[in-house]
């Protein structure tokens, strides 16, 4: 393991340990978390820990070709219970994430200093939200990185109301034209939409613009 301070660098992402921790430390800059996102590696930490880098192998990632929607989603998309929109409450969606309860999780890996380091990506046009309204109300949503080279990093997701997190990315792929999404570490619900587990060294092929 590498521990970073104020260089700008990052390690060979092979030489991450077995479970994807490549280095600590460093900080949350835009050009730090460009140059990570950049290289197949992501933050990932509580509040009471150190910055933790991670570029794990293998890879969770979307083909948009490969999305996987339900017989029982396409009815929802179809009754238009929701409205989704893009970009325009990115502060209400990070802090949503992060409050949200999830099942197996005791506290938050959104920290408040990671609401502000990707607050300024947004700000700055690299870090993309899409948002699900109820009757005008915030239900369900998502954010992360979008890199310019045809590969977005989903980061979370969150959803009050059954179905309201699908609905944002099922619109968000039908709607855009990326490559690849980047799901980063394997969960249940993104599988049922159609992620994959991937070589490392395949995915980081995606990265080169």
């Amino acid at each position: 393991m590498f521990f970073l301070n104020k260089e700008l660098w990052f390690p060979d992402v092979n030489k991450a340990t077995p479970e994807g921790i490549l280095a600590v430390g460093g900080d949350l800059s835009v050009d730090r978390l460009l140059l990570a996102y950049q290289s197949g590696i992501f933050p990932w930490f509580e509040t009471d820990e150190p910055i933790i880098w991670w570029s794990p192998n293998p890879r969770f990632v979307l083909f948009p070709e490969k999305l996987k929607v339900s017989k029982s989603m396409k009815q929802v998309m179809r009754n238009k219970t929701f409205t989704v929109t893009v970009n325009k409450a990115f502060n209400e969606v990070i802090i949503a994430c992060a409050h949200i309860k999830r099942n197996g999780q005791q506290g938050t890996w959104i920290t408040q200093s990671m609401i502000e380091a990707y607050t300024k990506l947004h700000e700055l046009g690299h870090a993309t939200s899409v948002e699900v309204w109820q009757d005008n109300t915030l239900v369900g949503g998502f954010y992360g990185v979008d890199l310019n080279n045809g590969v977005f990093c989903g980061e979370s997701m969150f959803s009050k109301v059954s179905n309201a997190s699908k609905v944002a990315f099922i619109s968000f792929i039908n709607n855009t034209h990326y490559k690849l999404i980047d799901c980063q570490v394997y969960t249940n619900h993104l599988a049922s939409l159609g992620a994959e587990e991937i070589p490392r060294d395949a995915f980081l092929k995606f990265l080169k613009p």
